[in-house]
């Protein structure tokens, strides 16, 4: 059930990706890291939610999905974007959209 989640928090780590699971949490939630820096988190076995920066959103030209479930009341404008993982295409736009963040935290260090 958990294969797409799997495949992709491999993939995380082998970009530097620390993923850090919530204690006395048993929902797939945890934090993403790089570089000591949160900068995404899964809130649940099938969902990724990326601080891209609303420039990126723009430029990449993303469109949001419906509401999210998790953040009903999230602005149109909000830096953040969620990836439901319901493929393995989901997965592929998850980390070339993780691998522009990551690219963008390394420039600025």
């Amino acid at each position: 059930m958990h294969a797409l989640r799997d495949t992709l928090s491999r993939r995380l780590r082998e970009l530097g990706v620390e993923e850090r699971a919530w204690p006395g949490r048993d929902d797939g939630f945890a934090s993403l890291h790089f570089r000591g820096k949160e900068f995404a988190h899964f809130h649940h076995w099938s969902e990724i939610d990326i601080r891209l920066g609303k420039d990126v959103i723009k430029r990449e030209r993303l469109v949001r999905a419906a509401p999210s479930k998790v953040h009903p009341d999230r602005a149109s404008g909000s830096p953040w974007f969620e990836i439901a993982l319901n493929s393995t295409a989901d997965v592929d736009e998850a980390l070339r959209l993780v691998k522009l963040v990551v690219a963008s935290m390394e420039r600025k260090a």
